[in-house]
């Protein structure tokens, strides 16, 4: 078995140790030696029946697959840079129960939860969470960092640039593009481009406000 701690202790990174837990069901491939976090209180805490056993500073002496568990796409960008350059591995996590095609291409880091369906032809980068219960239609592509929360349905050829935030149970209809660091707010329907940095809601989405 292979070594892996998971950065964040907060509610999503309980939820990747069992995911973690149900791919060891199907096949023992992960030992979870706990999690890591940078909040002091909470260090040696035993949290689901893993102790947080350090935090960035102590990871970037290690050898050791860790799993980002971090929603918040800039907050996860900014915690995988901190570890550029050491020996830090980022496995792709895909739960069991997730109904894929063989023609689609993830990057490392990326965390996929149960009950997924991913068609033909997508694309997703590096560090991408596609929370439980969404679809995602042929051609997509999603961009590294980017998180798609739960019960989101993504049309075909529709494209979301690096950073993007897909808020739960939202829609975005077939060839749409949403901007870099764009935040879409929960129950939301994409029917037109986005732009950059804006936080967008509404059926229709529109922008309320520009983060830069």
């Amino acid at each position: 078995m292979k070594d892996i701690v998971i950065i964040g202790a907060g509610g999503f990174g309980r939820e990747v140790a069992w995911l973690i837990e149900d791919i060891n069901k199907n096949k023992l491939e992960w030992n979870i030696k706990g999690f890591i976090d940078d909040n002091p209180s909470l260090i040696g805490k035993l949290i689901n029946g893993y102790k947080v056993i350090g935090d960035l500073a102590w990871l970037k002496k290690q050898n050791i697959y860790a799993a980002c568990a971090i929603g918040n796409p800039i907050t996860k960008k900014n915690i995988i840079s901190k570890l550029n350059g050491t020996k830090v591995k980022y496995p792709v996590l895909i739960h069991p129960s997730v109904i894929k095609s063989d023609i689609i291409k993830v990057g490392e880091g990326t965390i996929i939860c149960a009950g997924n369906i991913l068609t033909v032809n997508i694309e997703v980068g590096k560090h991408v969470v596609i929370n439980l219960d969404c679809t995602i239609g042929h051609d997509v592509k999603i961009k590294d960092y980017s998180t798609v929360l739960p019960g989101v349905n993504i049309s075909g050829y529709a494209i979301l640039e690096e950073c993007v935030s897909v808020g739960t149970s939202s829609a975005i209809i077939q060839g749409i593009k949403i901007g870099k660091n764009t935040i879409i707010g929960a129950n939301s329907a994409i029917v037109k481009d986005l732009p950059k940095n804006c936080i967008a809601v509404g059926v229709p989405a529109r922008p309320i406000k520009f983060n830069h």
